[in-house]
């Protein structure tokens, strides 16, 4: 029997979660059984998954501070299997940003943690300004205004391009199609 895969997420505002569900359908039409779960309820042995995928959003400049722990706290059972680490952030709208190598909150992160997942991806996120507190909305809206992006939209301006993570979900099952054949040839 094939093992599963599971899709761990720390979200602020839900464009992570809503990555991770979209991740999960793509695998279920493959029928890979996967366990979709906040990293604030994960609780499972690591070594018992296929792959391990990681979705983090930014705020703030930084990844919650669970997801570092959490890779920290599990770094060698990480290291024996297959996994995949994301990042969702409104810096990664720019094509300049928008990739493992060149995102640098994803280049500061993996320097920080030093472990590298076996993939990695960038998506931009959603801008909601009418969903944001107030702090939030001005902090939000000086980074905006600082990276030139957006400070005034009454509509959410979502940024994720869907085909990017239909194509960072492919990737991960032809890894894993390809490797639970392995296993069964052997």
């Amino acid at each position: 029997m094939s093992k599963k895969i599971a899709i761990v997420y720390s979200s602020v505002d839900g464009q992570t979660k809503k990555i991770c569900e979209k991740l999960n359908s793509i695998f279920e039409k493959e029928q890979i059984q996967t366990e979709l779960c906040s990293i604030d309820t994960f609780n499972s042995n690591v070594l018992q998954y296929h792959t391990l995928i990681i979705g983090a959003s930014i705020r703030y400049g930084k990844h919650n501070t669970k997801v570092s722990e959490f890779i920290l706290n599990n770094m060698d059972k990480l290291n024996e299997i297959q996994t995949a680490f994301f990042s969702v952030n409104l810096v990664a709208r720019k094509e300049d940003k928008n990739s493992s190598s060149t995102n640098p909150y994803m280049i500061k992160f993996l320097e920080e943690i030093e472990w590298k997942a076996d993939f990695l991806e960038v998506f931009a996120g959603k801008l909601d300004y009418n969903s944001y507190s107030f702090l939030d909305r001005i902090m939000i809206k000086l980074i905006m205004w600082i990276t030139k992006g957006p400070t005034k939209s009454k509509e959410p301006i979502e940024y994720t391009k869907w085909k990017k993570v239909s194509d960072f979900g492919l990737k991960i099952i032809e890894n894993y199609n390809s490797t639970n054949q392995n296993s069964v040839h052997k």
